[in-house]
């Protein structure tokens, strides 16, 4: 599996060359031994809900921005999250969410 970075770097930090554009890319997952995210999202919801925030505002805000300031540190929350690229999280979110409208 491709890290964010190793993709980044294999794009040539995003850049495309014009013979890359007519072929399509791949991107597979892993499966992890650790923690699933979805725990783990599940966790940093229910910390930055005990500490008074929008968890949902919070975590829009950390995906967006990368930024781990959005995630509180209470219950070890900002560390969690941070344990997996935010492209991980989204891909979680995704199936989760998918899965839940069929």
């Amino acid at each position: 599996m491709l890290s964010l970075r190793e993709f980044k770097a294999r794009c040539g930090g995003g850049v495309m060359s014009e013979e890359s554009l007519d072929k399509t890319m791949t991107f597979r997952v892993k499966s992890e031994e650790r923690a699933p995210a979805q725990e783990i999202l599940g966790t940093v919801y229910e910390a930055l809900k005990e500490k008074g925030y929008n968890p949902i505002s919070q975590l829009v805000g950390y995906l967006l921005s990368g930024d781990p300031a959005y995630i509180t540190s209470h219950k070890n929350a900002r560390n969690l999250i941070r344990r997996f690229e935010r492209d991980e999280l989204l891909e979680e979110l995704i199936k989760s969410y998918l899965k839940k409208g069929k």
